[in-house]
């Protein structure tokens, strides 16, 4: 099956945010992080079922070596990234900003 993958426009929000704190540590690390995040979203269009669900019908697809994780759902043959947040956030709080941008993208 084909599919296809859009952001909200909050997941741009969420990648520099991320982009700007690596940076900020080591010039370039900001550019590494875009590029393994893009590339993630690469896999997960190519096979996005084999993410395990975390939370009503919401993926989650950990990027390797940074602590962040793509939050997704799969909608026939559309994927639709809802968020890109850091793995040390109060789960409850991931819950509730999912739950945010479901209903204001509804």
């Amino acid at each position: 099956m084909i599919y296809s993958i859009s952001f909200l426009p909050e997941v741009e929000g969420d990648a520099i945010n991320g982009y700007r704190w690596y940076e900020e540590k080591a010039v370039g690390l900001g550019e590494e992080f875009l590029r393994l995040f893009y590339a993630i979203a690469g896999e997960i269009i190519r096979k996005p079922l084999i993410y395990q669900i975390v939370y009503k019908d919401f993926r989650r697809c950990l990027l390797r070596r940074f602590p962040y994780a793509i939050y997704y759902r799969v909608d026939k043959q559309e994927i639709i990234v809802y968020a890109l947040f850091h793995c040390a956030r109060n789960p409850a709080v991931i819950k509730k900003n999912l739950s945010v941008r479901e209903q204001k993208n509804r």
